[in-house]
C-alpha cells in the first residue's frame, strides 16, 4: 500500500522533472523567438481548425435541420478561421499578441495572490516575482502592439515557461523534502 508520503515524494520528483522541461522549453522559446512565436500560431490555428471540422461533424448529429444546419455554419466559420490562421501565421501572431498580453495579465495576478497564501511555504517568493514579471511582460506586450509581432510571442512564452519551470522545481523540491521529515 502507498503512502501519503510516497505519494508526495513522486509527485514532488515528477513536479521538479516537468519544471526542468519547463526551463529547457523556455531558453529554447527565448534562443529562436521568431521560430517559437510563428509555432505557437500555427498551433493555435490548428487546434481551431480540428475545433472547426469536429463541429462540423458533429452539426449532423442534431435533432432537428434548424439546430443542425446552425451548428454547420458555425463549424464552417470555425474552420475557415483556423485556415486563415494557420494559412497567415503573421495575422495569427497579431491577434495572438492581444490575447497573450491579456492571459499574462490576468495570470500574473492569480500568481500574485496564490503566492500570497502560500507564504509559508518554501517557493512561495518565486511565484510572487514570476506574477509581476507575468504582469510586467503582459503590460509591455500590450503597449507595442502593433509594433510587435511574433517574436515577442516567442520572448514572453520562453521567459513564462522559464519562470514556470523555477516555480515547479522549487515546490518539487518542498514537497521532497516535507516527505523526508516525516
Amino acid at each position: 500500500m502507498t503512502g501519503l508520503s510516497d505519494i508526495t515524494r513522486v509527485g514532488g520528483t515528477r513536479m521538479k522533472i516537468f519544471g526542468v522541461i519547463a526551463i529547457v522549453l523556455g531558453v529554447l522559446a527565448m534562443l529562436a523567438p521568431l521560430q517559437a512565436g510563428i509555432s505557437v500560431a500555427v498551433l493555435v490555428g490548428l487546434f481551431v481548425l480540428i475545433s472547426g471540422v469536429l463541429r462540423m461533424v458533429w452539426a449532423f448529429e442534431s435533432h432537428t435541420f434548424g439546430r443542425g444546419l446552425l451548428k454547420f455554419v458555425v463549424g464552417g466559420l470555425t474552420l475557415i478561421c483556423g485556415i486563415v490562421l494557420v494559412a497567415d501565421p503573421i495575422l495569427a501572431s497579431g491577434f495572438l499578441t492581444v490575447l497573450v498580453s491579456l492571459y499574462l495579465i490576468v495570470d500574473g495576478a492569480f500568481e500574485i495572490v496564490a503566492a500570497t497564501r502560500l507564504r509559508a511555504e518554501s517557493g512561495w517568493s518565486w511565484m510572487f516575482f514570476g506574477g509581476i514579471v507575468s504582469i510586467v511582460l503582459g503590460l509591455i506586450l500590450w503597449a507595442q502592439f502593433p509594433l510587435v509581432g511574433a517574436w515577442a510571442i516567442g520572448i514572453q512564452l520562453g521567459i513564462k515557461l522559464l519562470f514556470v519551470g523555477m516555480i515547479m522545481v522549487t515546490l518539487g523540491t518542498a514537497y521532497r523534502a516535507v516527505t523526508a521529515r516525516g
